[in-house]
């Protein structure tokens, strides 16, 4: 990653206008504590690295992109859905004058995988973005039994426990 030239605005589309919309769906979220020295080499100019409890964490984060559309309403065939995990981390910055400094959070990603190359293709084009293409599959499980079992471990009505 190039963070001199790495931007979280679009190259080519005015801020102004919708580029994309998507449901995000499916969402899995597993957080890892890690040694600074491992982020420090992606972490951009002007921001040190979030903490949470005194750890960083990395984030490898897997969902489903659906009923994605460009410019808000035009389907792209064959497009449309798809899944996508990307590896990320947190940052922070101070914004604003020194008497009202303002802290200031953002995401880093230091890879996103997406199933499909056009896609692939458009993120880096359009949004300098280290998208890369790479074969997936999903399967999703309904977890009822599950949650069940943890509402009665937990001591409550197992029939009022929602995730």
């Amino acid at each position: 990653m190039n963070r001199t030239t790495r931007s979280g605005h679009p190259k080519c589309v005015s801020a102004d206008e919708v580029f994309l919309t998507a449901e995000w769906q499916h969402l899995a979220m597993l957080n890892y504590a890690v040694d600074a020295s491992l982020l420090l080499p992606f972490t951009p100019a002007g921001t040190e690295l979030d903490r949470w409890n005194e750890q960083i964490f990395v984030s490898l984060v897997g969902f489903r992109f659906l009923k994605t559309k460009l410019l808000g309403f035009l389907p792209i065939p064959m497009h449309s859905n798809f899944e996508e995990v990307n590896l990320r981390f947190y940052v922070r910055r101070l914004a604003g004058s020194q008497s009202r400094d303002e802290v200031r959070r953002g995401v880093v990603f230091i890879r996103e995988m997406v199933p499909r190359r056009a896609i692939a293709f458009l993120a880096r084009a359009f949004y300098n973005e280290n998208y890369v293409a790479l074969p997936m599959t999903h399967e999703i499980r309904r977890a009822v039994r599950f949650l069940v079992a943890l509402g009665e471990a937990l001591g409550g009505d197992a029939r009022a426990q929602r995730i």
